[in-house]
């Protein structure tokens, strides 16, 4: 008997700008671009605009879909970032890649005002690794400007979430606490087509549930009935597997989540390796169709 992957089910997504993403006829790689000096996966942090605007242009050239601008680190134990620092290191970049970029930019923030200012900017979707958790009125202001949000799961901060990562079913309550977010993103104004969910591997997650959430990815879609994003890149639940390889060194265990996450059906994956992480979804995803 052949075997046989998850079906992806089809979305459109409007993003703001009048863009559309049609998601579910292939997986859609989105490029990480941080902007900060604390990244905890680039060998040489990206501090200046102009750089970071010509790794995003090499990003589209290598086959990113989407751009995932960031200026605040998220790596467990990091601090948050003052509001008027996190804009000096985005917006020069999101204004400078608007006017180039033919693919779609989003803006990595959970705060409001970073996320008004950079959709002002020409950002089209806004990416919360919070899910509406830390500002709640960030819903409000994705509403207003017709983007399209991501909610990823999490609990507590970067600094606690480690100690958050306690559950007796972590599927179950991953899905029951994203769906909250969900119902509180149509409440502040986001129209439910608009919302893409990420179930935030190595987020307040030990790399046990991590892998969990790995092999249930098809449960997961099934259950909040939204696109999938799946953010594996260069993350430490991988480093025991990977005999403690720092983090630019974790592409090849990268590359097996990656071909994981879209044989179980993914419609986005986040990655850092663009290029190389590229052939690996085009690769998988040609094995789902021959299935």
């Amino acid at each position: 008997m052949k075997p046989r992957f998850p079906s992806r089910e089809h979305f459109t997504v409007p993003l703001a700008h009048g863009a559309v993403l049609s998601l579910g006829e292939r997986p859609l790689v989105m490029g990480i671009l941080n902007v900060t000096p604390d990244s905890f996966a680039d060998a040489r942090p990206l501090t200046d605009a102009a750089a970071a605007v010509e790794i995003g242009l090499r990003m589209e050239a290598e086959g990113a879909d989407l751009l995932d601008v960031g200026g605040e680190s998220t790596r467990p134990g990091a601090r948050s970032l003052p509001e008027a620092e996190e804009l000096a290191r985005v917006l020069p970049v999101v204004r400078q890649l608007a006017s180039r970029l033919r693919i779609p930019i989003s803006i990595d923030t959970y705060k409001a005002a970073v996320a008004r200012a950079a959709l002002a900017e020409g950002a089209s979707l806004v990416n919360d690794v919070s899910a509406l958790r830390r500002e709640p009125r960030l819903g409000e202001v994705v509403g207003v400007h017709g983007a399209a949000l991501i909610l990823m799961h999490s609990r507590g901060t970067p600094e606690t979430m480690a100690g958050e990562a306690v559950y007796t079913d972590v599927i179950a309550e991953m899905i029951a606490e994203l769906g909250a977010s969900v119902d509180a993103a149509v409440r502040a104004g986001v129209t439910a087509s608009r919302i893409i969910v990420d179930p935030g591997v190595g987020f307040a997650k030990r790399p046990s549930h991590s892998y969990g959430v790995l092999a249930r990815l098809p449960d997961i879609a099934a259950a909040l009935r939204r696109p999938l994003l799946v953010g594996v890149s260069r993350k430490s639940f991988m480093r025991e597997a990977l005999a403690d390889r720092a983090a630019a060194d974790r592409d090849w265990g990268t590359a097996a989540a990656v071909a994981a996450s879209v044989l179980a059906g993914a419609h986005i994956v986040r990655v850092h390796a663009v290029g190389d992480m590229a052939q690996v979804v085009r690769v998988a995803e040609e094995i789902r169709r021959h299935a």
